[in-house]
């Protein structure tokens, strides 16, 4: 549409600039005719007289030139707009964006967090399907009945965060194996807990199954490789068990989380007001237990004050990013843990309390960005 636009004012401006010529070649006047007629129309009340001076010599020439002008201009930003959009699509297409991918989650879980924060990173485009989390009608056609789920191209399905991240991750470095194959790296094994609760865990999900060649080339160093992994590892088993002590500390905390959770999440108006207070109530007593079982402190805060600057400390003082000048999996893991605590207390007091602020930052501006998309 805007290209057909350009071309016509391109072809009226040619037209006005060749209508003075063709006027001169075929009438001839005096000038004291073309006087008269000019004082004639100059006079009129209608649009004669404008038209004769816009049209009339040189104001012809000047308007075909502005059309000219305006029919390039037009043509200039088509083809500049054409050539972003394709070239969009190529880094797009680059990065994996040949992969339809829908995410099904809470949007204050940390493991849909970490999720989110990697497909961003990466500039990964993805839908988003939020998960009631009390009926879960949304996942009710799958045997897994946790949150993050990743559907790819619409048929397949990878659940667990981390198995996400790594089977993506290795699917974007390598791309020699399909995703169903890569999948198949990371068997599901099912087990039952010190409480009796059958668990699902999945081995090798902390490993990204690259050739040697690509290994080195991702880890210059051995110890970079391992350190990643014993991070994300951390963010699992640790890191995210901070969250809920710290967010609902206190009866006035678990209220404003829970404010913040119907907010942002899935919940009709009753079943809003009903989290809200009961879910505060429930969560407030539960933190109480999770406390007592991951033997925290008193004031949980400097449980969490201290993982967060024990983090700062393992990327040091040269490094940007414990990936270096770029984010690693560890990164993304860890900020994307944290990042479900903003707009509360446990997040504010965090950034003012410890020295993890800029690393945070960068974080942020870096996922926004979606600086990891190659």
């Amino acid at each position: 549409m805007a290209a057909a636009c350009a071309r016509r004012l391109g072809k009226v401006g040619w037209m006005l600039l060749e209508a003075p010529a063709r006027r001169a070649g075929t009438v001839p006047v005096s000038v004291g005719n073309l006087a008269a007629c000019g004082s004639r129309r100059a006079y009129g009340t209608g649009g004669a007289g404008l038209r004769a001076r816009l049209l009339g010599g040189s104001g012809c020439r000047a308007l075909g030139c502005a059309f000219l002008l305006g029919g390039g201009l037009g043509l200039y930003q088509t083809v500049r707009l054409s050539v972003q959009q394709h070239l969009a699509e190529q880094d797009a297409k680059a990065a994996g964006g040949d992969l339809k991918l829908t995410l099904y989650q809470y949007k204050t879980c940390p493991f849909c967090s970490k999720v989110r924060a990697f497909l961003d990173y990466h500039g990964l485009p993805y839908e988003i399907v939020e998960v009631n989390p009390v009926m879960r009608q949304e996942i009710k056609w799958s045997t897994y009945r946790k949150v993050p789920i990743l559907m790819v191209n619409s048929d397949l399905q990878l659940n667990d965060s981390s198995v996400i991240i790594s089977s993506l991750k290795t699917y974007l470095v390598g791309r020699e194996k399909s995703l169903e194959e890569i999948l198949r790296c990371y068997p599901e094994m099912k087990s039952v807990n010190e409480r009796g609760k059958e668990v699902t865990e999945y081995n090798n999900k902390y490993w990204l199954m690259l050739s040697l060649d690509e290994t080195q080339h991702m880890y210059p160093e051995k110890s970079l490789q391992k350190e990643e992994m014993k991070w994300r590892q951390w963010a699992d088993d640790w890191l995210v068990h901070l969250i809920s002590p710290n967010v609902y500390r206190t009866t006035g905390e678990a209220l404003a989380s829970f404010d913040y959770i119907v907010r942002e999440g899935k919940f009709g108006t009753y079943e809003g007001f009903f989290a809200k207070y009961v879910g505060a109530a429930a969560m407030f007593i539960i933190a109480k237990r999770l406390k007592s079982r991951h033997n925290l402190q008193d004031d949980v805060r400097q449980d969490l004050y201290k993982a967060v600057n024990d983090w700062v400390a393992a990327i040091g003082k040269k490094r940007k990013f414990m990936g270096g000048e770029e984010p690693n999996l560890a990164d993304l893991a860890v900020f994307g843990v944290l990042r479900v605590m903003e707009g509360l207390q446990a997040f504010d007091d965090m950034m003012e309390n410890t020295k993890v602020k800029f690393w945070y930052r960068r974080m942020e501006r870096a996922t926004q960005n979606h600086e990891g998309r190659k």
